[in-house]
């Protein structure tokens, strides 16, 4: 089982190819294989990363104004 993906083996695999497909259709299917490899990285990626934290946003509090000192009336 070790001597499956020998040198040869890969030659004649990719005459059948290349036979069944031509040549016009090779490189739309090479592209088609790159974009389905590229989006199967970013969602292996995507499963495995963690979401980004949102951002911490502080609050600054501004105490409320003091309220006016009573002064004490004068009975008259």
């Amino acid at each position: 089982m070790g001597d499956l993906l020998q040198p040869m083996h890969l030659l004649v695999i990719g005459v059948i190819v290349f036979l069944l497909f031509g040549a016009k259709r090779l490189p739309e299917l090479g592209k088609g294989l790159g974009e389905g490899l590229k989006g199967f990285k970013e969602g292996i990626k995507g499963v495995t990363d963690p979401p980004p934290a949102p951002p911490v946003v502080q609050h600054t509090v501004t105490p409320a104004p003091a309220p006016p000192a009573s002064t004490p009336t004068e009975p008259k």
